[in-house]
C-alpha cells in the first residue's frame, strides 16, 4: 500500500494521501487544499473520502474546502456532531478506496469522537493505522481538550477512555503494522513526542511508556497527566471552527492580502484596534520597529506562539513582513484560525519611516557584554524559557517567567528598575520584550543569543540536570 505523508514544520502536523485504482482519500487535510487536488489530478484519481480522525484543536482542517471543491464525503468517527453534512461512521465500519479497505476503529480518549483508521490492502493484509492524536511515536494524545467543551468530562475520565482504547483497540493489532500519527515533536498535542514520524506498532509497545503491558489504568492516568502543561488558549476556538465551519481560505486571503500605505495602515490600526504583528527576524525587530507592535518571527515556532499569546482568533491583525512573505504569513495564520487579518504594510519599515512615522527599538547587549557587567550592576535577570529548561540549568539568581505565561504573570516582571531578559537562543526573549513594551514596560535589556550565548561567554550556570530526568 502506498501512503504519502505531508508535514508542515510550524505545527508538526501530518496529513495523509492514499490512491488506488483511480480513487483517493485524504486524512486530516491541512487548510491549503489545492496540493491534494493537484496530486489526485496527477494520479488520474478522484478524491472519494476525506477522513477526519477527530475535531482538531491545534489547526483548522481543510475538510470543508476540500469537500466543496471535489464533492468528496467527509467521514468522522462515532459520536461526532458536526454542523455540516458528513458520514458518521460506526465502529468497525469499512470504506473502499479502489481495492483498498479503510476500517474505522473508535478510539475515544483524546476526544470523544477520536477514531483510528486501519489500512488494509487489496490482498486483505493489514498495512498500518492512521492514529490521529490517539497514539504518537513515543507518546499518546493529551486527554484534557474535550473537557473544555463538555462540562461533565474531566481529564481523568478521558484518560481512562484512552487507556481502554489503546488496550482494547490498538494493542491487540499486529506488531508489524506501521503507525502513522498526526503529529511529531514540537506539537502541543502531547508532551513527549519523538522526532520520528512513523514506527511499527510492535516497537512502540516496547518503547512507548503509555503502552506498557503491565500498566494499570491508575498508573497510566498518573503518568499521562504528570507534567502536562495547560493547552494554548486558542485550542478550543479551533475545535469550534472545525465543528461549526469557517470562511474559505480564498476568502481569508482576498481580505488579508491587501497592501496598505503607511497612513492607511496607521488609520486601520487605530480604528479597528488592530494588533500590529511584526514577523521579521528578531535582530531586525530589536533594531527598529513600529511602536507598540508585537514580534513573533516567521522563521521560528510561529503559529503556536501566535495562538498561545494572541489567544483570540478573531483579533484584527495588521502585518509587517519581510518582502515576499506576505502570503505565507497569512496562510500560516489561517492554519491556526486567525482569519481576521486586515492587510500588510506596503514597503515595510522603510516606507513607514519615509512617511514620517516614528520607530522604536529594544535595548540589547551581547552575551560577552552581559558577562562583563552582570556582577557590577546586580540587575534582576528574567529567564523566559519553559520551567523544565530553567530547572535544567540557568544563570544563578535568575527569575523564571516563561513566555507562555507572560500574560498571567505580568505582575512578577520588574516595573521600576532595569532588568536583563533572555531565553534559549534569542527568539522568545524578543517576543516577550515586544509584549512588555506594548504594555508600557521599557526597562528590559535583551541578551542576544540567549542561554547558549551566555554559556559560551563564560558565565557560570547552575549544574546541568537533564530535563528528561526531572519530575
Amino acid at each position: 500500500m502506498k501512503i504519502e505523508q505531508i508535514y508542515t514544520g510550524c505545527i508538526a502536523h501530518a496529513a495523509y494521501y492514499i490512491e488506488n485504482n483511480g480513487e483517493a482519500a485524504i486524512f486530516d487535510p491541512l487548510r491549503e487544499v489545492q496540493p491534494y487536488i493537484d496530486k489526485a489530478t496527477k494520479d488520474n484519481a478522484k478524491i472519494k473520502y476525506i477522513f477526519e480522525t477527530h475535531f482538531h484543536a491545534d489547526f483548522v482542517s481543510g475538510h470543508l474546502d476540500l469537500s466543496k471543491k471535489t464533492g468528496a464525503q467527509i467521514v468522522y468517527g462515532p459520536t461526532a456532531q458536526p454542523n455540516f453534512d458528513a458520514i458518521i461512521a460506526e465502529d468497525n465500519q469499512e470504506f473502499k478506496i479502489g481495492n483498498y479497505t479503510i476500517k474505522a476503529l473508535h478510539t475515544p480518549g483524546h476526544t470523544l469522537e477520536s477514531t483510528t483508521y486501519l489500512l488494509i490492502d487489496e490482498n486483505g493484509k493489514q498495512h498500518g493505522i492512521i492514529t490521529g492524536d490517539t497514539l504518537f511515536i513515543g507518546d499518546v494524545g493529551r486527554p484534557d481538550l474535550a473537557q473544555k467543551l463538555v462540562s461533565d468530562l474531566t481529564q481523568e475520565k478521558l484518560a481512562g477512555m484512552l487507556f481502554d482504547s489503546l488496550r482494547n483497540k490498538i494493542m491487540p493489532l499486529s506488531d508489524d503494522l506501521i503507525v502513522y500519527p498526526n503529529h511529531g515533536a514540537g506539537s502541543a498535542c502531547g508532551k513527549n513526542m519523538s522526532k520520528e514520524t512513523t514506527d511499527t506498532l510492535g516497537n512502540q509497545k516496547k518503547v512507548n511508556y503509555a503502552l506498557r503491558a503491565d500498566m494499570t489504568k491508575e498508573e497510566f492516568t498518573k503518568e499521562l497527566l504528570d507534567g502536562l502543561g495547560a493547552p494554548p488558549a486558542y485550542f478550543p476556538q479551533n475545535v469550534l471552527m472545525n465543528i461549526q465551519g469557517y470562511d474559505s481560505l480564498e476568502t481569508v486571503m482576498n481580505k488579508a492580502n491587501t497592501a496598505l500605505e503607511p497612513k492607511a495602515f496607521e488609520a486601520i490600526a487605530n480604528d479597528a484596534e488592530a494588533l500590529v504583528l511584526d514577523v521579521r527576524h528578531e535582530n531586525d525587530f530589536v533594531k527598529e520597529h513600529v511602536p507598540n507592535s508585537i514580534f513573533i518571527g516567521l522563521h521560528g515556532n510561529f503559529a503556536p506562539w501566535v495562538g498561545a499569546l494572541i489567544m483570540d482568533v478573531k483579533q484584527p491583525i495588521l502585518l509587517i513582513t519581510p518582502e515576499g512573505k506576505e502570503e505565507e504569513t497569512i496562510t500560516r495564520l489561517a492554519r491556526v484560525g486567525f482569519d481576521n487579518c486586515l492587510g500588510y504594510l506596503k514597503g515595510g519599515l522603510e516606507a513607514w519611516k519615509a512617511a514620517g512615522f516614528e520607530t522604536d527599538s529594544i535595548a540589547s547587549i551581547s552575551p560577552e557584554q552581559f558577562a562583563s557587567e552582570k556582577d557590577k550592576t546586580k540587575l534582576t535577570i528574567v529567564d523566559a524559557r519553559k520551567p523544565g529548561e530553567f530547572t535544567a540549568e540557568h544563570v544563578e539568581n535568575a527569575v523564571n517567567i516563561p513566555l507562555d505565561f507572560v500574560n498571567t504573570q505580568l505582575s512578577e516582571v520588574p516595573k521600576n528598575e532595569d532588568f536583563y531578559l533572555h531565553c534559549a537562543g534569542g527568539y522568545r526573549s524578543v517576543i516577550m520584550a515586544s509584549i512588555l513594551k506594548a504594555r508600557g514596560y521599557h526597562n528590559m535589556i535583551n541578551i542576544e543569543k540567549g542561554i547558549s550565548g551566555i554559556r559560551n561567554a563564560g558565565v557560570e550556570l547552575t549544574k546541568f540536570v537533564c530535563p528528561s530526568t526531572l519530575k
